[in-house]
């Protein structure tokens, strides 16, 4: 069932941050305020089991306050960007159309046309079982159930172009779409609410659009005790919005400024604070759960040259369960360490040499990180899956075409990798990998998969 939007009271409005958000931020400081369940979006619990480790152990460590002046390569990109508007560098919403590179490893299995995909789906009667995975279809207004042996058994109609989404100890799934957030039974198999937005330009306040750039919820997190959800919202052309929403009442009770394009939102182990990756803006919003207060911290290990052009962004992150910092990629070639309570960072050396998007870790600290394909041919590497251990040891796992998200089976021993891809250039599956020996096959899956969570 849909909510009607509900007018929309100012006083529950938190006032913006004062100054402009496009002044140079200052590195890794604290730019000042702004005016779980067991299974998690992109992430499931368990042990990574690595049977062996290839490439370099961590570099030398960066400060985040004394970073060094960009080098050549954000000349590059400067360059590269002015081609483009706006984003990871703007793009068609097309598929992928270019053959692979014939000189880099390939899966092991293609991925099936729409005449071979499974057509047996799960009876209306029977239950989800258990390491069925959920996919959010950002190229259509559903989520798929994916077998994670023979592909799709069932999907659900949630709204257009689904983004992340986050699923409890219930069994509920909160979806992020363009027309609000809904709540799916993913036990049933059924949606049994959609909450809409407060924020302008989102579902109820203005059009419904799709795309890369669309308008309504991108990143979304529960809280480990289930009471809230927290949503990113994007505002087009403008700061985002972090919406709280109460899971009992099944209604938004809040609203914060964050940054621009909320691409992922996290929450602290203890739940006392949400961290909204603003894509856009090149920073983090850390808000207190008990008082909403934001802070926002620069991200910039590349600097900020290019500005919305700028393929050197912050994308997703993890919270490293050791410590509570947060773990943002960025290029195959630096991996942020963020700590949120001093608005500072380290930076260390990363090895896959490409375009990282999503990223999760496990338990024991093993940090996963999807490398969407180079943004220079002739300097960068293809498509790949970062597995990095604690102690800094990377495996870089060749993936064909591009990706997005990333979960892991509760065993460690299984990663599923999505293929939907923000920008242009996306496919219809879930690259599976065996973490063990490294292989990969391809599983079908809904229409241009982003989020992805393991039941």
């Amino acid at each position: 069932m849909d909510r009607p939007a509900r007018s929309r009271d100012p006083r529950r409005r938190r006032p913006s941050a004062p100054g402009d958000r496009r002044a140079a931020p200052h590195r890794g400081r604290d730019a000042g305020p702004r005016g779980p369940g067991r299974r998690h979006a992109a992430g499931a619990r368990g042990t990574a089991r690595v049977r062996r480790d290839r490439g370099a152990a961590a570099g030398r460590v960066v400060r985040g306050r004394a970073a060094a002046a960009p080098r050549a390569r954000a000349v590059a990109t400067a360059v590269l960007a002015a081609a483009v508007l706006v984003g990871c560098g703007t793009g068609d919403d097309g598929r992928a159309s270019a053959a692979p590179d014939p000189t880099r490893p390939t899966v092991t299995d293609t991925l099936p046309t729409t005449d071979t995909l499974p057509t047996t789906t799960l009876p209306a009667t029977t239950k989800t079982p258990e390491g069925t995975l959920l996919v959010a279809d950002f190229g259509s207004d559903t989520v798929t159930f994916v077998d994670p042996e023979k592909g799709p058994v069932d999907s659900v109609k949630v709204g257009q172009a689904p983004y992340g989404l986050t699923v409890g100890e219930d069994g509920r799934a909160w979806v992020a779409t363009a027309e609000g957030v809904a709540v799916v039974d993913t036990v049933t198999r059924k949606r049994v609410d959609r909450i809409p937005y407060e924020t302008e330009t989102a579902s109820g306040t203005g059009p419904v659009t799709t795309g890369e750039y669309r308008g309504g919820g991108m990143g979304i997190a529960l809280a480990p005790d289930g009471e809230h959800v927290y949503v990113g919202v994007n505002v087009p052309g403008g700061d985002g919005t972090l919406e709280v929403i109460d899971t009992g009442e099944r209604e938004v009770t809040d609203t914060v400024p964050v940054g621009r394009r909320p691409f992922d939102v996290d929450v602290s182990q203890d739940g006392r604070e949400i961290y909204a990756t603003g894509h856009d803006s090149f920073d983090v919003t850390v808000v207190r759960a008990d008082s909403l207060e934001p802070r926002r911290i620069d991200v910039a290990p590349y600097g900020t040259e290019g500005g919305l052009g700028s393929w050197l962004k912050p994308h997703y992150a993890a919270v490293r369960p050791a410590d509570g910092k947060l773990l943002l990629p960025f290029e195959g070639e630096k991996l942020v360490v963020l700590d949120p309570r001093t608005g500072e960072y380290d930076v260390e050396k990363m090895t896959a040499n490409t375009h990282q998007h999503g990223v999760t870790v496990t338990d024991d600290g093993t940090l996963y990180a999807v490398g969407t394909g180079p943004i220079d041919p002739d300097a960068d590497e293809g498509p790949s899956l970062t597995v990095r251990t604690k102690s800094g040891k990377e495996r870089v796992i060749p993936l064909d075409g591009p990706h997005e998200d990333v979960a892991v089976s509760e065993d460690g021993r299984t990663v599923y990798v999505t293929g939907g891809f923000t920008r242009d250039g996306y496919w219809n599956g879930i690259s599976v990998v065996d973490t063990e020996d490294g292989s990969v096959r391809r599983l079908p899956a809904g229409e241009r998969p982003l989020g992805i969570a393991v039941l």
